[in-house]
């Protein structure tokens, strides 16, 4: 099992904003649901930090407070790009550091982080947008490509 001492500073804050930088590109893509979504983020981390000993590295990203990323993007795209950027990067080191269940569950994480946070307010008629839904492809993809 891998903890946190196994990673650099600068690597760590890397993991931990790939999760919130994901979580804030499926907040800002479509309009409406803001404040119901980040509740949904909150309390997913919260949730999180109840389900303790199923892996340390997990137990480790959520029982720090969450860490966003502090650049301030222009646009919707260039938060989408600074997230697909973080978790790349993030999924790079963990594939370098911890063991393949860490990567699969730190994945895992990010992946139903963002649904439970896109499924938090209803658009239209469908329960998760179609710009939630090309976000969360973006995220899944960066997420896959490196290991």
């Amino acid at each position: 099992m891998t903890s946190q001492e196994a990673f650099t500073p600068e690597e760590w804050t890397t993991i931990m904003e790939g999760p919130t930088s994901a979580a804030m590109a499926v907040i800002t893509s479509s309009r409406g649901g803001t404040f119901r979504e980040t509740f949904a983020e909150a309390k997913f981390f919260a949730e999180a930090r109840r389900h303790h000993g199923a892996s340390e590295l997990l137990d480790a990203i959520v029982s720090h407070k969450p860490v966003s990323d502090r650049s301030r993007p222009h646009s919707k795209e260039d938060l989408v790009t600074s997230a697909v950027k973080h978790l790349g990067q993030a999924v790079a080191i963990i594939t370098k550091k911890a063991t393949p269940q860490e990567l699969a569950d730190y994945r895992s994480f990010v992946t139903s982080l963002c649904a439970a946070v896109a499924a938090a307010h209803r658009e239209g008629d469908a329960v998760v947008s179609s710009e939630e839904s090309a976000v969360i492809d973006q995220v899944n993809a960066a997420m896959s490509t490196v290991a």
